[in-house]
């Protein structure tokens, strides 16, 4: 179970520090597995424009961009991504970063006899997204960013927790929050929950098997419909991202954070895509 003390921070109210985060998870019997810096590597990736592109001189799907990260000479990038355009922002690593997806850290390197510095990165190797479609395209609003870090800069480090079959309740950022304010390590911080009354009856219905064995023991679901799949907030994606998740879509992104926060396990279907009568076999 990976969780921040940011992100902690927001069922549980205390004044103590992060390290006696680290002593109090182990008395109360949360092993930590590991402790990782959430902003030391993701800070090299930075904010950029391509001011220039030209076409490779030793090879046909190759670009050399001119990329302004706001210094005063730009840096000259190899890119074989069909979207590397005149004025597209995107995101840059430097000689040095280390590439999320592959662990790959860059150098300075040639190219096909032109060097190139760095390189221009998608969403997929950052850890963002699945897509891998060329390299990622920031809106027009990251102008004013160029140069700046991409990723939030945190204070707080990864806590990955080993949680014991016996302990679910500890499977989500609120209950372990709740087990730790129990122990004398800040106040619960209570939400106010509010019930949404369903005016019409829901017109779809599903229908569970019972097998021997069975390791679902209720379903429960809910159609909601007009709904638009858009690009989730920054700071839900963020939540997500300090936590090694990758954002994906509104609905999907959601259904993670209610997961890791609640512990309440939730997944989005395409109504138009379930089989009238279909029989869920297993869950």
């Amino acid at each position: 179970m990976k969780i921040t003390f940011d992100w902690l921070k927001d069922h549980l109210k205390t004044n103590l520090n992060e390290k006696n985060l680290l002593e109090q998870l182990t008395n109360i019997g949360l092993e930590v597995d590991s402790v990782e810096s959430l902003s030391a590597d993701n800070q090299l990736f930075k904010v950029a424009k391509i001011i220039k592109t030209e076409k490779h001189p030793n090879a046909d799907r190759l670009k050399v961009c001119d990329v302004s990260i706001a210094e005063e000479k730009p840096k000259k990038v190899v890119c074989g991504a069909a979207n590397a355009r005149e004025g597209l922002i995107t995101l840059y690593a430097p000689p040095g970063a280390i590439i999320p997806k592959t662990k790959t850290k860059l150098g300075i390197t040639k190219i096909r006899g032109v060097t190139s510095y760095g390189m221009l990165c998608s969403k997929s190797e950052l850890n963002l997204s699945d897509e891998s479609d060329g390299i990622t395209e920031l809106p027009k609003k990251y102008e004013k960013k160029i140069g700046k870090s991409y990723f939030p800069k945190s204070k707080f480090n990864l806590i990955d927790l080993s949680i014991t079959p016996n302990r679910p309740d500890c499977l989500g950022i609120k209950g372990i929050a709740r087990d730790l304010a129990a122990s004398g390590f800040g106040k619960l911080i209570e939400s106010k929950e509010k019930q949404i009354k369903l005016k019409k009856k829901q017109t779809l219905k599903v229908k569970i098997n019972k097998e021997k064995g069975q390791g679902c023991g209720a379903f429960g679901s809910c159609l909601i419909k007009n709904l638009r799949n858009i690009e989730s907030p920054q700071w839900l994606k963020d939540k997500l991202i300090s936590v090694g998740q990758k954002p994906i879509s509104a609905i999907v992104d959601i259904t993670n954070y209610v997961m890791l926060d609640l512990n309440r396990p939730l997944h989005a279907y395409d109504a138009d895509k379930i089989e009238k009568k279909h029989h869920c076999k297993k869950l």
